[in-house]
């Protein structure tokens, strides 16, 4: 099983809060998805914000987050719903 922290874009903060919402390997992350990833931490960690919904969602791609094209975060957005919350992430 791979290591969430070994992903592009997730580091070992990441790896222990995806562990807290039963995420704990890079094949569970890609298995669950970045949306329903980010659900589950949201419900544990209110907090969090979109970029790490744009983080899992790139390092699944196996791309820089920052190169995640604006279709894919709106699309990211929408599928989220009324989980999303928050303020709109960059």
């Amino acid at each position: 099983m791979g290591r969430i922290s070994a992903m592009r874009n997730l580091g070992p903060v990441m790896e222990r809060q995806l562990a807290e919402v039963g995420i704990d390997s890079e094949e569970a992350l890609r298995s669950v998805g970045a949306v329903e990833a980010y659900a589950r931490l949201r419900f544990a960690f209110p907090r969090v914000s979109l970029n790490a919904l744009h983080a899992m969602e790139a390092a699944i791609l196996g791309i820089p987050w920052q190169d995640l094209p604006r279709a894919d975060k709106d699309r990211l957005a929408a599928q989220l719903g009324p989980v999303g919350g928050g303020r709109r992430g960059g």
